[in-house]
């Protein structure tokens, strides 16, 4: 089947199956890699997306369901070779090890402080609780999001 979606500001049109997940959809299809396949369960947050302004875990979406929608992917957060005020602090704050988890990771931070600018650490835990990191032991990722908050 034909889908159109918009993908970070731009009308997109791709083939898919209907049974596709957005993440295949975005990697395979459309060439957008930033969003990593890890647990393809909705466990680790590696593929997570804003799904028209809500976050959402792309490999429990189906592509068919984006028909018509837009989606932001970590690719999409940056202002040409400027970076997104959130990747510019886990930069700083040497937050990323791996980068495995790391676009999950800053898409769930843009939606936490665009909702709440100034959070709390029990408000960070809570909103970044469905991303998984295995390297770095959150101590920098929480360093970032308040850095992010500060800016």
């Amino acid at each position: 089947m034909k889908i159109t979606l918009t993908v970070n500001g731009e009308r997109r049109e791709t083939e898919a199956w209907g049974g596709e997940s957005l993440l295949y959809v975005l990697r395979e299809r459309l060439d957008l890699p930033g969003s990593k396949n890890a647990c393809e369960q909705g466990e680790c947050g590696s593929c997570s997306v804003l799904l028209d302004g809500t976050l959402v875990c792309s490999c429990l979406v189906l592509g068919a369901q984006a028909d018509g929608h837009e989606v932001t992917t970590v690719e999409g957060l940056a202002d040409g070779d400027r970076l997104h005020k959130v990747q510019e602090a886990y930069v700083q704050a040497g937050a990323v090890q791996c980068g495995f988890c790391t676009p999950g990771l800053v898409v769930a931070t843009v939606d936490l402080l665009e909702s709440n600018p100034s959070p709390s650490d029990d408000e960070i835990r809570e909103a970044l609780s469905g991303n998984l990191c295995r390297c770095t032991g959150y101590a920098k990722i929480f360093d970032a999001v308040r850095q992010a908050a500060a800016s």
